[in-house]
Formats: structure tokens, sequence, C-alpha cells
């Protein structure tokens, strides 16, 4: 049953914040059995904790994660990453039952992107095909023509012709950076992620100094003033899997930090340091990312709680750019 502290209504606004766990229970073995009873799956992005990350079916970034939510044959998908994630899972498997652990787990980058504005703003250019980073809301894929994510951003671009005109949203860094690979003038809206402006050019040249031998490997979320001294630019699993194949032994890391567990897992006798922040806080861990726990995975699986419901309509405009992207991925090669 569940606890007398909190109502159902509750869990599936918030979710479980405040329920106890008997200590001495394997939360590890629970969770392998939740699987097995409810035939379901949990698929995580990179940036979740290392204890997250070790009971995953399926670890990936925005890319690989749409596409294997896309074929789960699980009755049941337990989404660990955030909101406008789950999102998307539900968008692509309307009869599933889609959880989250916390639903406060949103994104910076997509709550800059509010639709009504975001809207307006397309209104203005009637002849733009708009692009959208798949780290925005429902709402606003409604309002694309094509979802990209930051593993084929660039290919998508390259493969419209040269004099289309083009919406990038939500993110003015990744569309700063495409438009200079690709040549192109992309309008773009003015929407970032806190956790990748918030490196230190000044932090990361002394750190450079002090360790000669590092590569610094960034995401193309970081501002511009990283990207231009990047040794390596990429999305989460570009990233990880150039660490894996290059011969350097070091590496500074700009992106969140959870991919630094991966990325140890899969070369284990290489350094990585995490890029440090303009701050004296870790704000290049996503808050919102670590909102979910091990004990949040748990119990949103055993009560099946909170579910992410959407109405029809939205679920089918929000769809059709999906799948665009994932017919363009396919043809361009792009495995997840």
């Amino acid at each position: 049953m569940l606890s007398s502290a909190i109502k159902e209504s509750e869990i599936d606004k918030v979710g479980f914040l405040d329920m106890e766990i008997d200590p001495s229970l394997d939360i590890f073995e629970e969770i392998s059995k939740l699987k097995k009873e409810k035939n379901a799956v949990v698929l995580a992005h990179y940036y979740q904790e290392p204890d997250i990350q070790d009971v995953a079916d399926y670890i990936g970034d925005s890319l690989g994660l749409a596409q294997n939510a896309a074929r789960t044959e699980a009755d049941i998908i337990v989404f660990a990453g955030v909101h406008f994630m789950a999102e998307t899972a539900k968008i692509l498997n309307p009869a599933k039952k889609v959880l989250l652990p916390d639903l406060k787990a949103g994104c910076s980058l997509s709550d800059s992107c509010p639709p009504p504005l975001f809207k307006a703003f397309k209104d203005k250019y009637p002849d733009h095909l708009v692009i959208s980073y798949i780290n925005c809301s429902a709402g606003i894929k409604a309002l694309s023509d094509i979802i990209c994510t930051s593993s084929n951003a660039q290919l998508i671009v390259e493969s419209l012709p040269k004099d289309q005109k083009i919406i990038f949203a939500p993110d003015k860094n990744l569309g700063g950076y495409i438009n200079k690979m690709t040549g192109r003038n992309m309008l773009l809206w003015n929407g970032a992620c806190m956790v990748h402006e918030i490196f230190s050019l000044e932090k990361i040249t002394k750190l450079k100094s002090r360790h000669p031998e590092a590569k610094l490997i960034a995401h193309p979320e970081c501002e511009d003033t990283i990207l231009r001294i990047a040794d390596f630019i990429g999305s989460t699993t570009q990233l990880l899997k150039y660490t894996e194949k290059d011969k350097s032994s070091t590496y500074i890391v700009a992106t969140e930090t959870g991919i630094l567990h991966s990325m140890q897992q899969n070369a284990p006798g290489k350094t990585f340091i995490a890029a440090p922040p303009d701050n004296a806080c870790a704000c290049n861990d996503c808050p919102h990312m670590k909102r979910n726990t091990l004990e949040k995975l748990y119990l949103c699986m055993k009560y099946e709680l909170p579910e992410i419901k959407m109405e029809e309509t939205l679920r089918l405009a929000a769809k059709k750019p999906i799948d665009r992207m994932l017919e363009l991925s396919k043809k361009l090669g792009l495995g997840g």
C-alpha cells in the first residue's frame, strides 16, 4: 500500500518525495524483479547518477533513447531522465505506460522556450522550416517540422537544400555551432542549457596549463568561447566513443558530469576531469537530472507512478517531426 503520508494523486503530481524504504531492502535486486514481473524496461540518460546507469537496460543520449523507446516491446517504460525525454517516449508509445521517477525533473533549456512565445516568433517567418532540438516540450515539438539531437543535427541540416530558410530552436549555442559547421544562417531562438553555459573559460585554461597532456572535449551546447578551444566537439555518445578510441590518456570534459561514469567504465585506464564551472558550486551537475534517485526509481516501478499522460491531438502533432527525424537518421545511417 502507499504510505499514508502521501496520496496517490500527490504522487502523480510530484513523484515520490517523502516515502521511506526499508534500509535492509536490496533495491538493485528489487528493481530486477520488478522488470521481469511487469515487463518493464529502464531507459537512462548518460547524465543520471551511477547507480541508475548500472540498473538501466539501455543508457544513451537523446537520439539513442528516442530510437530505443520507439522499438521497445516492454509494457512499461521507466524513463530515468528528464520530463521532455519521458514525453518523447509517450509520444512514440501511446499504448504503453511511461513513468518518470520525479515529475519535477525538468530542463532549463526546454523551459527557455514556452510554446505560446515560440508560436508568435514562428508566425513572423512563415517561409521558414522549423528544426527543434529534442530538448524541448511536446508543445514545441508540435510546432516543429523536424526534431534533431546533438548527434544528428548537422547531418539533418546538411540534408536540406542550401536555400531552405530555417528556424532552429531552442538552443542558440547548438544552433550557432551548426551554422558555423554548415555555413548556414539559421534563425536562432534565444535559449540555452544552464549546465553548458556555466563553464569558465579562465578556469579551463588554467586547468589545461596544469594538465598539458589533457584534451578538452565539449558538448556543442557549450558557449562558442569554450568550443573554440576544444580538441573535440560532439554529443554525449560521440564524446564517449571518442574517449574510447582516442590515444590520449587524459580528458577535460565540458558537459554534465554524469557521463564520466560511462567514460571511466569504457576506458578504465584513462583519466577524466570535469570541466570547472564559473562559480563555487557543482553547477555542471544538472539539478533536474539529479532529482531522480535509485530509491525514486524503485518506488516508481513498484507503484507505477507518476505516469506521463498526454492529449492525443498534441501527441499526434508532436510525433510527426520525431518520425521525420527517425526516418532521416535511418537514411543517414545514424544508429542508436
